[in-house]
């Protein structure tokens, strides 16, 4: 049941929070904003106690700036475990993932899962290198759906009064579409996901195009779950 009232005024991440608009634009998978947005929850040890807050790009990619804040602001302890969760506008690119991966190797107690709203440039081959480099060092790296997106509305937006279910509801068709593409870049396939953009209408228009690669290493339930594939039959 929705609540009457917005985040409490006693919330301590109230003035962390961002504006539902902000949101809105931010991480429509529709939309090719270019500016990023990271919203992040941070827990050490064994506490219930999560830090959240959110970050942009400046004159360098939001990724960066959290590094060079997190580094500078935190005193590690190696017996002490670090868990982070990130919620992206944008996919890691290859310079990003580099970067990622330095940060953790030099910090072995951190941990570090990803979710991302849509792939940032997925064509380009060193920025999918980068991803699969992302993934293989250990960091979890996954599409954001429904739950993830009702979860940074409650947690991260200062929704208005009567709205904490009332998240955007982004076509999850777009979610399947852009899962089925990272599942081609963690299988190192080729790109079977094109997006298109109309100036004119401001339309963003997508391409799928499989070949026989896709149809033989790509889970069968990945395929099937964009409701836009038909699996081929094979007549014995």
């Amino acid at each position: 049941m929705a609540s009457d009232k917005g985040p409490s005024a006693g919330d301590a991440t109230l003035r962390r929070r961002i504006e539902p608009r902000e949101f809105e634009v931010f991480f429509d998978p529709r939309e090719l904003r270019k500016e990023a947005c990271l919203l992040y929850e941070i827990k050490w040890g064994t506490s219930h106690r999560i830090w959240r807050n959110s970050g942009r790009n400046t004159a360098n990619h939001v990724e960066l700036n959290f590094i060079e804040k997190f580094t500078s602001e935190r005193h590690f302890c190696p017996s002490v475990s670090c868990s982070i969760t990130w919620f992206l506008s944008w996919s890691p690119c290859w310079e990003c993932s580099k970067a990622i991966r330095g940060f953790l190797s030099q910090h072995p107690s951190v941990t570090l899962v990803i979710y991302v709203s849509r792939l940032f440039w997925h064509l380009d081959q060193q920025n999918r290198q980068g991803l699969r480099d992302l993934i293989n060092s250990g960091v979890t790296v996954q599409i954001m759906r429904v739950p993830e997106y009702d979860h940074c509305w409650r947690n991260f937006v200062n929704y208005p009064p009567g709205e904490e279910d009332h998240w955007p509801r982004y076509p999850v068709v777009w979610m399947k579409l852009y899962a089925l593409e990272l599942h081609c870049i963690i299988l190192s396939l080729p790109p079977c996901l094109k997006i298109l953009r109309r100036c004119q209408n401001q339309l963003t228009l997508f391409r799928l195009t499989l070949q026989n690669c896709h149809y033989q290493m790509i889970p069968p339930h990945i395929l099937l779950a964009t409701g836009l594939i038909q699996l081929p039959v094979t007549w014995r």
